[in-house]
């Protein structure tokens, strides 16, 4: 009788120890109140903008009116020109913009049709704006201009009193076609629609043109109305008989006037455009887009209307009611002196009445009229935008999704947004060719070693919350799908008394956890005495690699577990990643498309879907202890879906672990995130994406000179440190030479362990660095061709790389440096003196490095590093001391400490979530001399070890009553066939399962060219120094005595728990058939060869010899300049003032020498363009925050319901109702 599994295996042990699984981490209450703070602060500026625009625009408007008297009549054309300059504002700022493009990037040719309609119809607009702004609306009263701004005011303009005067008739005629003609201003938005929905031919093709060659169409079209706009007012002011020489004598205050006022057209009207895109991507379209603009409209008449009004009851009220509006004008209004003294506002209040004067405003019909017209053309405004409000945004919506046109209207600024806003936003983005909604196929690649139970732990953890937060449901269409796949280096084991292979205990840990952690999941929303699911039975698989787990998660998503043997295939974790990318993008994504073209399918239709599939699958990189939330993963998600030409894309990786070590690079890496990788996202590119938590486009990985060119095997000494000791920096120079861009995001975070030993710092530091170096060193010797390649790396951006190569090559003389003029400071000593005496402990450690083991070494570091942080420690406090007592700030270490420590201080609180970082700051200042001098001369004196340096165990040592290896009689290539053959056919009969012929032979060739072994060696580190060897008399027992209780790893795996059973299943055979081909082509063990290996082991020390004299040269250069200019300081220096701490000279001066003194502008200047990257990404990552929270919070609602329901579904089937329970929400991608 079969078991019943809705029961617990073991009633009576169901207390359950439970890991962390919620985000403890992500300060989401925090992230939620600035995400309303920062709706409020977007909706105030919209408005506030907006409406600084309009009035300003319509008082330059005003000012150019013939019978406003804040400018005289004979100064109008600089109103006019100001007018001018706020209508072609934006196209200035467009044609720059199209102008850079077409220099980086592909820019192509429009046809002539195309291009004879957009400049007819630009034409049109620049012509009727022109005509509407410069010549007609001076003419006309400040409502009606404001209803102009709202339509075609044609009922407001055909009201204006004096009808049958010619010159008004003629203003009118021309203020109506003047607005019919800016009414053409948005044809693009309509257009595109009506192209796509039309059956005509002609029509598409003119909307596919000028999406094609819409950069050039932008410069033309700017251009044209440039040009437009420059005719007509260079027209109309001589005939209007005014005078262009009156520009270069206007008066100072009325000079201040129109500069501010036009001053603050054009800014306003900039920020206001970017405030409401910035509102459109937070997902706040309604309340702080559309109704703060609505909004602005009114208060703009308001706030002409309302000061009128009052300005004239007062003069009534000064003549106790006597005075007629028509009295006002013509007594206070129009007989004012024109001279300006004083306040400059009652003056245009008087300016806006006089417009008004044509009305009396007195009579309630005509205030009725005016306001009646007004509010319908508002009105008519509001329901032209109304289908605004029902429009559905995707999480990341590009600005070209959102808007028609880059352009805007800078005097129509409400209107340029609204109207412009694209009313087909899920259809235009559903019809691209690489549609951002096309459902994701999202792989994540682990790779796995000699991590602690702990680190995978967490791991596993991360898996299965992916798994609840996207479930795999039969016959239903997700956004996004996911594998998760774990590659298991050097899994494999002898075990004396076996026939077979043994995973090792690594590998054995792993698959407990995996049911510990399955086991939670399924039973984590269960009450007491819900039903209690046991785990499914799960596969087993032998592979030409080894063999392999197949775990199906318990919401449907597949965890697959690849146990390598480094007998049978290539290890090490660059070789794991090309494994994981032929065999989950080559097999898995592109066969298939040629063995259908061997179908005879069409070619052209497998192409167009062999590229879509290829842009819409993603590999996410994973280290073996990596810790992240499902919210993580989505958020680099919407940086591929939305931006195609983005190749990779990764996190905040966060350091964790305790200790000083960990507390150290936890600032160190909040550094780094927060100002480098910024800058490098900003400006350019970012240069390195880490393995422990990236995002890889399938379509980058596969393109040419990536995916291939990392297969290539280390056959030259710099190979060993750019390739094996970088490989994901590597991979990202290969990317960015292709032209693809990487990118950060700051607001995904995932959690990795740190090194918390002194030396395992420093060995992972002395791969880093070099290997750094190496890359950096590549892409800067090929800029030429990546600049003309990647439109995101400039010359400017690898100038800037060049900078910062340059200075972490001076770090240790600078340190020295800073030692010198602390020594100078703490004791009073001439500088040169102090400089000697601090270039002499660095020094020695240099010589003596080279005749000393590593592990020496590092001891020695560790205890200079102590010696050298107290030394900072006194330092510190002494600058601070010397700071207070002469009472000044200007002075080098002053400056320093100041300018860091400020720098730091108010990044941190743009960081709220890592504010509290900063205590360990002071730990990462008094750690620079370790950092920066004596890891840098660690790093290169041992660049010649290619080792791994962490994670090393020691053997595991045999069991009790394991036999011991016995030394055998050197075998013949026959004897070692035999051999082979009897081990074959042993392990088939242990496993009961016959091997194929072909892993037979391929067996039997790898074992003719090594020495087989009879029991397990020391395993080497994941690299090796190249000039270790192994003993040459390790042999195989010939006649093994099979003792062991498991005779193969599958045995091993099935006894490990009756929890969670492992059926053996089989592998497909052409799967099969592709790993035997990949491990022949890319992945065969390197065999060892002792000659060749010594032959590397010296280019290897030959290139850390060259390196080193180069890289320790420069800093030598560095220190003797500076030691020579202290000499000669009294001829040769910087003269600079020094300042109080109230900032008051105090008639001194300080000398600096001129080589300390460019070198501080040159850091000063990185660190201030680094902090203005920061301020900008940091907008970008709350707005990216608050549409993820906006896009989120209905699906988490929808989730949550949908479990209610399915535990309504189930309560008949309950026992008890649960008086535990606890529902989980969940999410999915938008």
């Amino acid at each position: 009788m079969d078991e019943d599994r809705t029961l617990p295996k073991r009633p009576w042990d169901t207390c359950r120890e439970l890991p962390v699984i919620e985000d403890e981490q992500t300060p989401w209450k925090l992230i939620q109140i600035l995400k309303t703070f920062s709706f409020c602060v977007v909706a105030v500026f919209v408005f506030g903008l907006a409406l600084c625009s309009k009035t300003s625009f319509l008082l330059l408007i005003t000012l150019s009116n013939e019978g406003t008297k804040t400018l005289l009549a004979e100064q109008k054309p600089v109103a006019l020109l100001c007018i001018g300059c706020s209508l072609i504002a934006s196209s200035v700022l467009l044609l720059l913009k199209s102008i850079w493009k077409a220099c980086y990037k592909s820019s192509k040719l429009p046809a002539k049709k195309t291009l004879s309609m957009v400049l007819f119809l630009e034409f049109l607009v620049s012509l009727g704006a022109a005509i509407l702004t410069i010549v007609a609306m001076p003419h006309l009263d400040i409502v009606t201009n404001v209803t102009i701004l709202n339509g075609v005011a044609l009922l407001s303009a055909l009201l204006q009193k004096n009808p049958t005067d010619m010159k008004m008739a003629m203003w009118v005629g021309l203020a109506v076609g003047g607005s019919f003609l800016v009414s053409f201003n948005w044809w693009e938005n309509y257009f595109r629609n009506i192209s796509e929905n039309s059956s005509s031919a002609f029509l598409k093709e003119l909307c596919i043109d000028m999406r094609r060659s819409q950069n050039i169409l932008h410069i033309l079209s700017s251009l044209l109305r440039i040009m437009v706009t420059a005719c007509v007012l260079g027209a109309y002011v001589p005939l209007s008989k005014m005078h262009w020489d009156i520009v270069t004598t206007i008066p100072s205050f009325e000079t201040r006037v129109i500069v501010i006022t036009v001053g603050v057209q054009l800014i306003s009207s900039a920020l206001c455009h970017w405030f409401a895109l910035a509102a459109c991507k937070m997902h706040a379209l309604r309340q702080c887009f559309i109704l703060p603009l609505y909004l602005a409209s009114l208060a703009v008449m308001a706030l002409f209307v309302i000061p009128v009004i009052v300005y004239y009851q007062d003069y009534r009220i000064s003549l106790n009611g006597a005075a007629n509006f028509t009295h006002y004008c013509n007594v206070a209004v129009d007989g004012r002196n024109q001279s300006l003294t004083g306040s400059v506002f009652p003056q245009l209040v008087l300016d806006v009445t006089h417009t008004l004067c044509l009305f009396d405003m007195s009579n309630v019909a005509d205030i009725g009229i005016l306001t009646g017209s007004s509010v319908s053309w508002w009105l008519g405004l509001v329901l032209a935008t109304i289908h605004l409000w029902y429009l559905s945004l995707y999480r990341i919506q590009r600005t070209q999704e959102l808007l028609a046109r880059r352009l805007y209207e800078g005097g129509f600024i409400e209107q340029s947004l609204l109207l412009n806003t694209r009313f087909d936003v899920q259809k235009t983005v559903r019809q691209k060719k690489f549609r951002p909604l096309d459902p994701v196929k999202l792989f994540l690649c682990a790779t796995m070693w000699h991590e602690t139970s702990d680190e995978m732990m967490n791991l596993i953890i991360s898996f299965f919350r992916l798994d609840k937060f996207s479930p795999r449901k039969e016959g239903e269409t997700s956004d996004i799908t996911f594998e998760g796949h774990i590659y298991f280096d050097d899994a494999f084991r002898n075990v004396p008394g076996s026939r077979g292979r043994h995973v090792n205990e690594f590998a054995e840990t792993l698959v407990e956890i995996i049911r510990e952690v399955y086991s939670i999941f399924m039973n984590i929303d269960k009450g007491l005495f819900r039903k209690q699911q046991q785990i499914p039975d799960q596969k087993l698989v032998r592979t030409p690699y080894g063999g392999r787990v197949v775990v199906t998660m318990p919401h449907g998503n597949i965890l697959v577990v690849h146990f390598k043997d480094k007998e049978l295939i290539r290890h090490k974790k660059r070789w794991s990643q090309v494994m994981y990318m032929y065999y989950l993008l080559g097999w898995k994504v592109a066969a298939k498309y040629y063995n259908r073209l061997g179908e005879r399918e069409d070619e052209a239709e497998l192409k167009r879907e062999f590229e879509k599939e290829k842009n819409n699958t993603y590999l996410l990189a994973l280290d073996g202890d990596t810790d992240f939330q499902p919210a993580a993963v989505m958020l680099l998600v919407d940086r591929l879906k939305v931006y195609p030409r983005v190749g990779a894309a990764c996190g905040r990786i966060h350091p964790t672990g305790s200790g000083p070590m960990v507390w150290y690079q936890k600032f160190e890496y909040a550094v780094s995130h927060w100002l480098q990788k910024t800058a490098e996202h900003v400006f350019g590119c970012v240069l390195c994406s880490p393995g422990c938590f990236s995002l890889y486009r399938a379509a980058a990985i596969m393109d040419d000179n990536v995916m291939k060119t990392y297969t290539i095997k280390s056959t030259k000494a710099y190979h060993y440190i750019q390739y094996d000791q970088g490989e994901d920096r590597w991979l990202c120079t290969l990317m960015l030479k292709q032209g693809w861009r990487v990118e950060f995001n700051a607001a995904s975070d995932a959690y990795t362990k740190a090194p918390q030993e002194f030396k395992e710092f420093y060995n992972q530091r002395r791969r880093w660095g070099p290997s750094s170096m190496a890359s950096i060193a590549d892409l800067l010797g090929s800029s030429t061709e990546i600049t003309s390649r990647n439109p995101s790396m400039s010359k400017l951006f690898m100038l800037y790389q060049l900078i910062s190569l340059a200075s972490s090559i001076l770090a240790p003389s600078t340190v020295v440096l800073m030692i010198a003029g602390g020594l100078t400071l703490m004791f009073n000593i001439d500088p040169n003196v102090a400089l000697v005496l601090s270039v002499i402990p660095p020094a020695i450690f240099l010589g003596i490095s080279f005749k000393i083991k590593s592990d020496t070494q590092i001891h020695i570091a560790a205890v200079m590093s102590i010696l050298y942080a107290v030394l900072m420690m006194i330092v510190a406090f002494n600058i601070i001391g010397t700071m207070v007592r002469e009472q000044t700030i200007v002075s080098p270490s002053s400056l320093f400490v100041i300018i860091i420590a400020m720098m730091y201080l108010v990044t941190a609180i743009l960081h709220p979530q890592e504010v509290s970082l900063v205590v360990h700051g002071f730990l990462y200042i008094i750690c620079i001399p370790s950092a920066y001098l004596l890891l840098s001369i660690y790093s290169m004196v041992n660049m010649n070890n290619v080792s791994w340096g962490t994670r090393e165990t020691a053997p595991a040592a045999p069991g009790p009553g394991a036999a011991k290896p016995i030394a055998a009689a050197p075998q013949s290539t026959a004897q070692k066939a035999k051999s082979t053959f009897r081990r074959f056919f042993s392990n088939a009969k242990c496993c009961q399962k016959l091997c194929r012929r072909g892993r037979a032979e391929k067996l039997i060739n790898n074992q003719e060219n090594m020495n087989v072994e009879s029991s397990e060696p020391q395993p080497p580190p994941q690299n090796t120094i190249v000039n270790e060897s192994r003993p040459e008399n390790e042999q195989r027992q010939e006649e093994p005595s099979f003792t062991c209780a498991h005779q193969c790893w599958v045995t091993q795996l099935q006894s490990l728990s009756d929890d969670m059973r492992l059926q053996e299943d089989t592998l497909d055979k052409d799967e099969e058939q592709f790993f035997k081909d990949l491990i022949v082509k890319y992945l065969e063990p390197l065999l060892e060869n002792k000659e060749k290996q010594k032959i590397m082991s010296g280019k290897l020390r030959s290139l850390r010899n060259k390196v080193t004299f180069f890289y320790f040269l420069c800093n030598a250069f560095w220190l003797v300049a500076t030691f020579t200019l202290q000499l000669i300081a009294s001829s040769v220096f910087i003269q600079l003032p020094k300042i109080d701490m109230h900032l008051h000279f105090t008639g001194e001066y300080l000398h600096i020498d001129p080589l300390g003194f460019m070198f501080t502008l040159t850091f000063s200047f990185l660190v201030l363009m680094q902090f203005i990257a920061m301020l900008y990404h940091r907008i970008y990552t709350l707005i990216h925050f608050a549409a993820f929270l906006n896009t989120e919070s209905m699906s988490e609602k929808q989730n949550h319901q949908e479990v209610k329901d399915d535990e309504a579904d189930d309560s008949n089937n309950l026992v008890f109702p649960s008086v535990l329970d606890s529902s989980q929400d969940e999410g999915t991608l938008v």
